[in-house]
C-alpha cells in the first residue's frame, strides 16, 4: 500500500509540474484492478492529468453499475450505460484516467465505415474478419470476432456522434486496405480518444474516482452485488450495485504473471502502463470465471528500449522501412507483429532501425513526440544519416534506392510487401529510430461471450458480471493486429454498457 501511495504521489507531482507524456511510455496496454492510467510518464496529450475527478467524499454506497477501470473500455461502458438510463460510476486505481488506451498510437480498425466510403476505399466486414483471423493464425474466438467486425463501423459513428472524429486513414501490418482510423492530424489515437471520452463522461455527469483501488467483487445470492474499494491509502468502503463491469486491462506490467505464463519473456522491456498488473483477472477468477490464452503475449517489434516506448505502426504504414545495422532491409515491415519481431530477433544485436523521411514525419505527427524524447536520429542526406548510425553509407543508399524504385513500380522485389507503399522515401530530412521487440499486449484473459457476460468453465454466466477490453481473452487468438485493441475497447466497452442495462431492467 505504501508503495502505491508513493507512486501515486510521484505521478501527481510530475503531472502537475507540467510533464507532458503521450501515447506510449514506460510500461503497455490494458489496465489493472481499477487500473488504468500509467505512472510517471503517462501524463498526457489527452488532458487526463488536468481532469477534475470526483472527490472521494462524494462516493455513494450504491450505484446501478460499477465500472472498474477508467480506460477506453471503461469510459465507453459508462457512456453506453448512461445512454440507457443507468447511473454508473467509474473507479480507477491509478492517479489519472486513461490506462493503456493513453498509450495507443496507430488508430482504430473498422470496416465498411462512412470514413472509408468517403475516401473511396472499398472494404468489407468479411475481409476484415478473414484478415484478423489469419493474423491470429486461425485461433481467434470466431463468435467474438464476428461481432467485433460487424459492429466496428457503428462504433466509429458512435464516437463521431460524441465529437470524437477519426477521419484520417492509415494501414497496419496484416491488413490489406486502409481501415485504421485516427485523428485528422495523424496524431496518436490514444490521447485523443481518452480526452474525448473524458469530456463526454464529464458532460454526462458520470462520477469518476481515481486512486480508488477495487480489491474485491462481492456476490450475494449467487449474483454480483458490488465491490470493496480501498482509497486514501488505508480506508475501505463497500459499494453495492446491480452489476459490475470489469475493464481493468491486461497484465503486461506484471513481472510475476509474465514469469508464470511466459518465463522466456521476463527480460523483455514492456510498453505497458504501470497499472497493467492483472488485478481484474484475479478478481474474476476468484468468483469462478476462467481464463484463456494466458500464454499468448504479444511482442511488438518496434519499441525504443530505454526508456521503453512504443514506436507506432503508423510510421511503417505511412512508408517507413526497417534496416539492420548493416543498412539492409530484412523483412516485410508490414507483416504481422509476431513475424516482424521474430525477424528483428534474428539480426545482429537483436535490434533494427525504423528509417523514414520528411514525408512520413509530416503524415505521422506522433513522430514529434519521439523527437521531443530524443529517440530520433536525423540528417539532411541518407549518407549523413548512415554516418550518424555508424552504418555503411553506400549500403544504406543502395537500400533506399531499391526501395524507392520498388515503390514507384508498386512491387517489393525483396520481401513482397504490398501495403504502406504509397510514397517514396525521398523527402529530406531523413530519420531513424533504433528499436527492438518489447512486451506490448496480453491476448489472454477472462472468457466472455459476445454479450460481454463473464463465463464459468461450465459455460454458465456469472449473473451481473461483465468484462471488456484487454482483461478478456480469445478475440485476438495467437496474435493481435495493430489497431484492433482500440476497436476492441470501444466496441465491447459499449456493448457491456448496453447489455448491463438489459440485465438490470
Amino acid at each position: 500500500m505504501k508503495t502505491r501511495a508513493i507512486t501515486a504521489m510521484t505521478t501527481i507531482v510530475m503531472l502537475t509540474s507540467g510533464l507532458v507524456g503521450c501515447g506510449n511510455s514506460n510500461t503497455t496496454k490494458k489496465s489493472s484492478s481499477s487500473s488504468t492510467t500509467s505512472s510517471k510518464k503517462t501524463a498526457v496529450t489527452s488532458g487526463a492529468s488536468k481532469t477534475q475527478y470526483s472527490s472521494m467524499k462524494d462516493l455513494k454506497s450504491k450505484y446501478d453499475v460499477i465500472i472498474i477501470g477508467a480506460g477506453g473500455a471503461g469510459m465507453s461502458a459508462a457512456l453506453a450505460a448512461k445512454e440507457k438510463g443507468l447511473k454508473p460510476v467509474i473507479l480507477e486505481k491509478m492517479p489519472v484516467a486513461g490506462g493503456n488506451t493513453l498509450k495507443a498510437s496507430s488508430g482504430m480498425n473498422a470496416s465498411e465505415t462512412s470514413v472509408q466510403k468517403k475516401a473511396g476505399i472499398k472494404d468489407s466486414n468479411e475481409k476484415f474478419y478473414q484478415e484478423t483471423l489469419a493474423g491470429g493464425h486461425g485461433t481467434n474466438d470466431k463468435k467474438m470476432l464476428r461481432f467485433f467486425v460487424n459492429h466496428s463501423a457503428s462504433a466509429v459513428d458512435w464516437l463521431d456522434s460524441m465529437g470524437i472524429k477519426l477521419t484520417n486513414l492509415t494501414i497496419t501490418g496484416g491488413m490489406s486496405v486502409k481501415r485504421t482510423h485516427r485523428p485528422a492530424d495523424g496524431s496518436a489515437v490514444g490521447g485523443y480518444l481518452v480526452s474525448g471520452l473524458l469530456k463526454n463522461v464529464k458532460k454526462q455527469a458520470i462520477p469518476i474516482y481515481v486512486n480508488a483501488d477495487v480489491t474485491k467483487i462481492n456476490e450475494s445470492a449467487g449474483k454480483v452485488s458490488g465491490v470493496k474499494v480501498t482509497f486514501d491509502q488505508d480506508k475501505t468502503k463497500t459499494i453495492s450495485s446491480k452489476a459490475v463491469i470489469v475493464t481493468t486491462g491486461g497484465f503486461g506490467a506484471s513481472k510475476a504473471m509474465i514469469k508464470k505464463y511466459r518465463p522466456d519473456l521476463v527480460k523483455y522491456v514492456t510498453t505497458n502502463q504501470a497499472g497493467s498488473t492483472g488485478d481484474g483477472i484475479k478478481m474474476i477468477t476468484a468468483l469462478g470465471g476462467y481464463t484463456v490464452d494466458m500464454n499468448k503475449i504479444q511482442i511488438h517489434p518496434t519499441v525504443y528500449q530505454k526508456p521503453p516506448y512504443l514506436i507506432g505502426e503508423a510510421v511503417r504504414g505511412e512508408g517507413g522501412i526497417l534496416v539492420n545495422q548493416g543498412g539492409k532491409r530484412f523483412t516485410n515491415e508490414m507483416g504481422t507483429r509476431d513475424v516482424v519481431s521474430a525477424a528483428i530477433n534474428k539480426q545482429a544485436g537483436k535490434d533494427a532501425y525504423v528509417v523514414f523521411d520528411g514525408g512520413v514525419k509530416k503524415r505521422v505527427t506522433a513522430i514529434n513526440q519521439y523527437e521531443k524524447k530524443k529517440m530520433v536520429v536525423s540528417a539532411d542526406t541518407v549518407a549523413g544519416l548512415a554516418k550518424k548510425l555508424d552504418m555503411d553509407a553506400s549500403t544504406l543508399q543502395a537500400t533506399m534506392k531499391t526501395w524507392n524504385d520498388d515503390v514507384k513500380a508498386k512491387k517489393d522485389t525483396a520481401y513482397k510487401r504490398t501495403t504502406g507503399m504509397d510514397h517514396q522515401l525521398n523527402t529530406p530530412k531523413y530519420y531513424a529510430i533504433k528499436v527492438a521487440p518489447g512486451i506490448h499486449y496480453t491476448m489472454g484473459g477472462v472468457k466472455i461471450n459476445p454479450q460481454t457476460e463473464v463465463l464459468k468453465k461450465s459455460g454458465q454466466t456469472i449473473p451481473g458480471l461483465y468484462a471488456a477490453g484487454e482483461v478478456t481473452g480469445g478475440l485476438h487468438g495467437d496474435n493481435r493486429i495493430g489497431g484492433n485493441s482500440i476497436a476492441e475497447v470501444v466496441i465491447f466497452g459499449r456493448q457491456a454498457g448496453t447489455q448491463v442495462a438489459k440485465y438490470i431492467k
